[in-house]
């Protein structure tokens, strides 16, 4: 037996791993915890991190991944080759997180987190071999949400470095972009930004139907439930062929004053 890893934290674990780690890494069956410690340990490790294939279950990634912060960065370490998904039918008892070297259980006792660690050859061998042979046979995790580092480029490119600027500031200033109380949606977020900026609804709603945060539809039915609650305003811009368009602008007082990291709070506590 290696040392095991007790009284640590989960991300603690994970860092073990990922420096120690020789060839792909098996991540299986983690809780909701875990997913999102892993793409924030992997986004920010320093170092290059092993391939890391993670078989989960169907619906604890759904929930995860429906936070814009955590999928977004997890597009990001797909993109990359770092990170592949797939779901797990059979799950067993616990989480365990399997290299070509060492299986590590990883256990909850309440408050508390342990990776119990074996390093035993031939069972080490065998229970890589059967996660190998279980990851082939399972069904891919097809993750929609676009990597962070294409949605900030292009915002960027299409909008302004000013709302890449805005959209990067709103995100750092929350925990979670959910929509569902707990933080603001992606699309809310997008459109907050080109009012701040005065940009058209006609480019974010492109901009984001073309990243793939969402369609152009959801981007005017939520236009049209932030100014019914006087979020943002709009005003008609004359073109030369067709309807006129639709300039963003900030609607209460209280947004136009808030700087970046409290323009989401201010927000959520109008939404509220």
């Amino acid at each position: 037996m290696t040392s095991n890893l007790l009284n640590h934290q989960i991300d603690d674990i994970l860092e073990s791993v990922l420096e120690d780690a020789r060839g792909d890494v098996y991540m299986v069956n983690p809780s909701r915890e875990a997913i999102e410690e892993f793409v924030t340990v992997a986004t920010s490790f320093d170092g290059a991190v092993p391939s890391v294939h993670m078989l989960a279950d169907e619906r604890t990634l759904k929930d995860v991944m429906d936070d814009f912060i955590v999928a977004s960065n997890a597009a990001d370490l797909i993109a990359d080759g770092t990170l592949s998904l797939r779901t797990i039918e059979q799950a067993p008892e616990n989480s365990l997180l399997v290299t070509e070297d060492r299986v590590i259980a990883v256990v909850h006792a309440g408050d508390r987190v342990g990776g119990l660690v074996t390093d035993e050859e031939s069972f080490v061998e065998d229970t890589y071999d059967t996660y190998t042979n279980r990851w082939d046979d399972a069904a891919s995790y097809n993750l929609r949400t676009p990597p962070i580092t294409d949605v900030r480029e292009t915002l960027a490119d299409e909008i302004s470095p000013d709302a890449e600027d805005d959209f990067t500031a709103i995100l750092n200033s929350l925990e979670t972009a959910r929509g569902d109380g707990d933080g603001l949606d992606e699309v809310t977020i997008s459109l907050l930004v080109a009012a701040k900026n005065e940009a058209l609804l006609y480019d974010i709603s492109k901009w984001g139907e073309d990243v793939g945060i969402a369609s152009k539809a959801t981007f005017s039915r939520t236009k049209t439930k932030l100014e019914d609650m006087g979020l943002i305003d709009t005003e008609k811009v004359p073109i030369d062929v067709g309807r006129p368009r639709l300039r963003l602008k900030i609607g209460d007082d209280r947004l136009r004053e808030a700087d970046n990291g409290q323009l989401a709070t201010v927000a959520q506590s109008i939404l509220n």
